[in-house]
């Protein structure tokens, strides 16, 4: 398990945090800063930054390409940390 916003989210350690959060049915984790849209997982490869969460702390991190780790703290960065 790992938190997305303080929800316990299953992981095997296996998969990223996007496949994790969509596993259970998380759809979007941030907002964009104009127009407040909802945005989760879109290229998938790491190309984008629609999918970036705050990781135990670090900002800006695309959820399609860190590991999803058991007692990770995985967090909304709508913020965008220093990219979005």
């Amino acid at each position: 398990m790992f938190t997305f916003d303080g929800r316990p989210i299953p992981t095997d350690g296996r998969r990223t945090i996007a496949a994790a959060l969509l596993a259970a049915g998380v759809r979007s984790w941030r907002r964009t800063r104009i127009g407040d849209r909802p945005r989760g997982i879109f290229c998938g490869i790491g190309i984008c930054f629609d999918c970036l969460v705050r990781v135990n702390g670090v900002p800006s991190q695309r959820a399609c390409l860190v590991l999803a780790r058991p007692g990770d703290v995985v967090e909304t960065d709508d913020d965008g940390g220093e990219r979005a």
